[in-house]
């Protein structure tokens, strides 16, 4: 083995295992983050608030859709939510004739510890935080 393809290989286990190393770590954070949505789904029902229909709006803002999902709006503008069974949510979907009628379908997003983190717009803010300030506010969120 000649000293370029030593380097190669070696560079192609380090990328390997930093990759491995990523995963590893957002696996670690889905799982801290999906215990605090169960969390905050238990505490709900505790002190009696009910979840309700989520609706999801289209990339580009323009249309809105009803969805099969219930569960607690986390953003006063309504762009991400808990399910009822702790599945977080991420309201934005495509835009498309059959939602307008029939409804559109949620697939729960993977949670971040984070909310916004990597979304580039600049808003972020801990999950943590937001939940309690969705509890804190009662039956009165926007």
């Amino acid at each position: 083995m000649d000293d370029g393809t030593a380097w190669n290989e070696q560079r192609r286990r380090a990328i390997d295992g930093h990759a491995a190393a990523l995963a590893a770590g957002r696996e670690a954070e889905a799982r801290q983050a999906a215990d605090l949505l169960v969390s905050f789904v238990r505490r709900a029902a505790e002190r009696g608030l009910p979840p309700h229909p989520l609706s999801a709006r289209t990339f580009d803002g323009r249309a809105t859709y009803r969805t099969r999902a219930r569960g607690w709006y986390l953003k006063s503008n309504r762009s991400v939510a808990v399910g009822e069974h702790g599945e977080y949510y991420v309201l934005s979907v495509p835009s498309s004739l059959r939602a307008r009628f029939a409804g559109a379908d949620l697939t729960p997003s993977t949670p971040r510890l984070i909310v916004g983190a990597g979304g580039g717009d600049g808003e972020t803010i801990p999950l943590a935080r937001l939940l309690d300030q969705r509890l804190d506010a009662g039956v009165s969120w926007p």
